[in-house]
Protein backbone atom coordinates (compact mmCIF):
# COMPACT_ATOMS: atom_id res chain seq x y z
CA UNK A 1 0.00 0.00 0.00
CA UNK A 2 1.24 3.83 -0.97
CA UNK A 3 2.95 5.51 2.43
CA UNK A 4 0.04 8.08 2.09
CA UNK A 5 -2.59 4.93 2.67
CA UNK A 6 -0.77 3.46 5.89
CA UNK A 7 -0.83 6.94 7.55
CA UNK A 8 -4.12 7.28 7.15
CA UNK A 9 -5.29 4.00 8.08
CA UNK A 10 -2.98 4.42 11.34
CA UNK A 11 -4.44 7.85 12.13
CA UNK A 12 -7.98 6.34 12.15
CA UNK A 13 -7.07 3.20 14.27
CA UNK A 14 -5.11 6.18 16.91
CA UNK A 15 -1.76 4.67 16.46
CA UNK A 16 1.79 4.55 14.59
CA UNK A 17 2.78 3.81 11.28
CA UNK A 18 6.89 2.41 12.70
CA UNK A 19 9.11 1.20 9.92
CA UNK A 20 10.66 -2.02 10.91
CA UNK A 21 12.97 -2.83 8.11
CA UNK A 22 13.85 0.30 6.42
CA UNK A 23 16.67 -1.58 4.41
CA UNK A 24 13.97 -4.44 2.79
CA UNK A 25 12.36 -3.35 -0.57
CA UNK A 26 9.59 -2.32 -0.36
CA UNK A 27 10.21 -1.18 3.40
CA UNK A 28 8.24 -3.05 5.97
CA UNK A 29 5.90 -1.09 8.61
CA UNK A 30 3.46 -1.89 11.08
CA UNK A 31 0.79 -0.18 12.71
CA UNK A 32 1.51 -0.39 16.86
CA UNK A 33 1.50 2.07 19.58
CA UNK A 34 4.89 3.49 19.38
CA UNK A 35 5.41 3.61 22.94
CA UNK A 36 4.77 -0.17 22.87
CA UNK A 37 7.45 -0.76 20.29
CA UNK A 38 10.03 1.66 22.06
CA UNK A 39 9.38 -0.48 25.51
CA UNK A 40 9.42 -4.08 23.96
CA UNK A 41 13.10 -3.40 21.96
CA UNK A 42 14.71 -2.52 25.11
CA UNK A 43 13.03 -5.51 27.26
CA UNK A 44 14.83 -7.31 25.05
CA UNK A 45 17.96 -5.15 25.06
CA UNK A 46 17.83 -5.46 28.57
CA UNK A 47 17.33 -9.68 27.92
CA UNK A 48 20.52 -10.21 25.80
CA UNK A 49 22.63 -7.66 28.08
CA UNK A 50 21.85 -10.53 31.00
CA UNK A 51 22.85 -13.01 28.88
CA UNK A 52 25.93 -11.84 27.84
CA UNK A 53 29.57 -12.39 30.08
CA UNK A 54 31.68 -9.74 30.49
CA UNK A 55 35.55 -11.01 30.34
CA UNK A 56 37.55 -8.96 32.59
CA UNK A 57 41.37 -8.47 32.95
CA UNK A 58 42.13 -9.72 36.77
CA UNK A 59 46.07 -8.50 37.77
CA UNK A 60 48.52 -10.84 40.24
CA UNK A 61 50.97 -8.86 41.26
CA UNK A 62 54.64 -10.06 42.40
CA UNK A 63 57.74 -9.65 43.51
CA UNK A 64 61.18 -11.28 42.40
CA UNK A 65 61.76 -12.71 45.93
CA UNK A 66 57.86 -13.80 46.30
CA UNK A 67 57.94 -17.11 48.96
CA UNK A 68 56.47 -20.03 48.15
CA UNK A 69 53.26 -19.99 49.98
CA UNK A 70 52.57 -16.85 48.46
CA UNK A 71 53.01 -17.76 45.53
CA UNK A 72 50.59 -20.80 45.45
CA UNK A 73 47.90 -18.73 46.87
CA UNK A 74 47.94 -16.51 43.90
CA UNK A 75 48.08 -19.40 41.42
CA UNK A 76 45.13 -20.49 43.38
CA UNK A 77 43.29 -16.51 42.97
CA UNK A 78 44.54 -17.12 39.21
CA UNK A 79 42.62 -20.76 39.17
CA UNK A 80 39.43 -19.11 40.38
CA UNK A 81 39.91 -16.02 37.75
CA UNK A 82 40.54 -18.31 34.78
CA UNK A 83 37.61 -20.57 35.50
CA UNK A 84 35.24 -17.74 35.61
CA UNK A 85 36.33 -16.61 32.00
CA UNK A 86 38.55 -13.85 33.23
CA UNK A 87 41.68 -13.12 31.90
CA UNK A 88 44.97 -12.80 34.10
CA UNK A 89 47.28 -10.27 33.63
CA UNK A 90 50.55 -11.31 36.26
CA UNK A 91 52.52 -8.55 36.73
CA UNK A 92 56.09 -9.06 38.44
CA UNK A 93 56.92 -5.49 40.01
CA UNK A 94 60.93 -4.76 40.51
CA UNK A 95 61.78 -1.89 43.00
CA UNK A 96 65.14 -0.14 43.63
CA UNK A 97 68.11 -2.45 42.74
CA UNK A 98 65.81 -5.66 42.03
CA UNK A 99 65.47 -4.60 38.74
CA UNK A 100 69.23 -6.54 37.79
CA UNK A 101 67.58 -9.29 38.80
CA UNK A 102 65.08 -9.53 35.89
CA UNK A 103 65.83 -13.61 35.20
CA UNK A 104 64.01 -14.27 38.68
CA UNK A 105 61.06 -12.69 37.34
CA UNK A 106 60.97 -14.46 34.27
CA UNK A 107 61.53 -17.80 36.51
CA UNK A 108 58.33 -16.80 38.67
CA UNK A 109 56.41 -16.28 35.46
CA UNK A 110 57.74 -19.35 33.89
CA UNK A 111 56.62 -21.45 37.32
CA UNK A 112 52.74 -19.66 37.25
CA UNK A 113 52.57 -20.62 33.17
CA UNK A 114 53.56 -24.13 33.92
CA UNK A 115 51.24 -24.44 37.15
CA UNK A 116 48.12 -23.09 34.89
CA UNK A 117 48.86 -24.50 31.95
CA UNK A 118 46.02 -27.31 31.81
CA UNK A 119 43.27 -24.06 32.37
CA UNK A 120 44.87 -21.35 30.38
CA UNK A 121 47.22 -20.07 27.53
CA UNK A 122 49.57 -17.58 26.70
CA UNK A 123 47.83 -14.64 25.25
CA UNK A 124 50.92 -12.27 25.72
CA UNK A 125 54.62 -13.60 26.58
CA UNK A 126 56.78 -12.15 29.65
CA UNK A 127 57.85 -8.89 28.36
CA UNK A 128 59.09 -5.81 30.05
CA UNK A 129 56.83 -2.27 30.53
CA UNK A 130 58.93 -0.19 32.78
CA UNK A 131 60.24 -1.34 35.96
CA UNK A 132 57.58 -4.80 35.43
CA UNK A 133 57.58 -7.37 34.00
CA UNK A 134 54.35 -8.75 32.78
CA UNK A 135 52.56 -11.55 30.94
CA UNK A 136 48.38 -12.45 30.04
CA UNK A 137 46.90 -15.21 30.44
CA UNK A 138 43.66 -16.30 29.04
CA UNK A 139 41.13 -19.47 29.58
CA UNK A 140 41.00 -22.35 27.42
CA UNK A 141 37.90 -23.48 26.34
CA UNK A 142 35.89 -24.83 29.36
CA UNK A 143 35.71 -28.50 29.64
CA UNK A 144 31.88 -29.69 30.40
CA UNK A 145 31.64 -31.34 33.82
CA UNK A 146 28.71 -32.00 36.24
CA UNK A 147 29.43 -29.55 39.04
CA UNK A 148 27.35 -31.05 41.35
CA UNK A 149 29.02 -34.11 41.07
CA UNK A 150 31.82 -35.36 43.70
CA UNK A 151 35.33 -35.93 42.83
CA UNK A 152 34.86 -39.71 43.62
CA UNK A 153 31.96 -40.25 41.12
CA UNK A 154 34.43 -37.83 38.77
CA UNK A 155 37.03 -40.41 39.57
CA UNK A 156 34.87 -43.62 39.10
CA UNK A 157 33.68 -41.90 35.35
CA UNK A 158 36.93 -41.89 34.06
Amino acid sequence: MTPAAAIALAKERDADLVEIVPTATPPVCKIINFGKFKYELAKKDKIQKKHQHVSLLKELRFHPNTDVHDFEFKVRHARRFLGEGHKVKATVVFKGREITYKEKGEVLLTRLVQQLTEISKVDQPAHMEGRSMIMILTPEKKKITKPDAKPEEKAAEA
